[in-house]
């Protein structure tokens, strides 16, 4: 590890009545376990929380501007990456092999003790499950036959500077550098941007969300879209691209938090705030839309955690409403 003056540390590295969901058909094939139940209803009242937590790069910084980022979760593409083997244009998008791999095997990952107050609980905690994430996402490739390299992991304290730009940003506790495959996690301002929550599974949605982009970027995903986005010039259709990467990440976060349901555990209260935390980090007014709408993004959540299968999360062909 470095050391702690640079200000960074960096290790390589239920059943309930289900509502449809409106989303492509293969996506919504019946399983033979009973889901967690989505609502596309929210409550009325729902007021803006600032409270950010996880961005697209493409959310902090605009890549018009001679400070963007070279890579990230949402800038422009990263130079001499292919989207994928094998693949060819928009076929990475909607064909994908990530698509066939089939329902996630259960994850055995007890949630470790958590202190949010106390730095080397937190650091610790996030050790924990980004192993498990590991874990997860090298078993569910490896059983597909595909190759897979977990993200090195940089814990930061104070601000830095990464390939994808200098950090923190304001409202900004963690994102994800394709780059340099780099997942940037702020172990103090995921706290504050947490509300200083002692839930552990808010903490762990922001991260399976933030590790989602990786697998985004083993498959071409990540690649192709920035490539997309970074060629149009129409700002709403820019904004819609990165909302369905965004919403994807949701999606293909909550089928990891579904294979852990039982181990961490995650029940009805834990599903609750899971959910209520994916509602806060959605867009809230009319500008900067790239994160969907709260009720989209705790549906895509929900979808992941119910399926389990990461071809339930194909936002690239579901319908624009359920991307807004």
């Amino acid at each position: 590890m470095a050391e702690r003056s640079t200000g960074a540390r960096i290790v390589s590295g239920r059943a309930r009545e289900r509502v449809p969901y409106a989303l492509p058909d293969y996506a919504g094939r019946p399983r033979q376990r009973p889901g967690i139940g989505v609502t596309m209803v929210l409550a009325t009242g729902l007021m803006a929380i600032a409270l950010a937590g996880f961005v697209s790069v493409s959310a902090i910084f605009d890549p018009s501007s001679p400070a963007a980022p070279d890579g990230g979760s949402g800038a422009d593409a990263v130079p001499g990456q292919d989207p994928s083997p094998g693949q060819d244009g928009a076929e990475v998008l909607t064909d994908n092999p990530l698509y066939s791999t089939g329902e996630m095997t259960e994850v055995t990952c007890k949630a470790p003790a958590l202190d949010p107050e106390d730095e080397a609980s937190m650091e610790k905690f996030l050790h924990d499950m980004t192993d498990c994430l590991d874990q997860a996402w090298n078993k569910q490739f490896a059983d597909a036959e595909m190759e897979f390299d977990p993200p090195s992991r940089i814990y930061w304290y104070a601000a830095g500077q990464s390939p994808c730009g200098n950090y923190p940003v304001q409202g900004t506790a963690a994102f994800y550098c394709q780059a340099n495959g780099g997942l940037y996690l702020g172990v103090e301002d995921i706290v504050a941007n947490s509300d200083k929550s002692e839930h552990p599974e808010a903490y762990t949605f922001l991260l399976s969300h933030e590790y989602a982009h990786h697998v985004q970027g083993e498959v071409g995903i990540l690649g192709y879209f920035h490539s997309k986005r970074g060629a149009e010039s129409d700002r709403p259709t820019r904004d819609l691209l990165t909302r369905r990467s965004e919403l994807q990440a949701n999606c293909l976060g909550g089928t990891f938090l579904g294979a852990t349901e039982s181990s961490f555990p995650i029940g009805t209260e834990e599903q609750a705030n899971i959910l209520e935390d994916a509602e806060r980090r959605g867009d809230y007014g009319s500008d900067n839309r790239t994160h969907g709408s709260p009720d989209n993004g705790r549906m895509w959540t929900a979808h992941g955690m119910d399926r389990m299968d990461p071809a339930a999360c194909n936002t690239w062909e579901a319908r624009e409403d359920v991307v807004e």
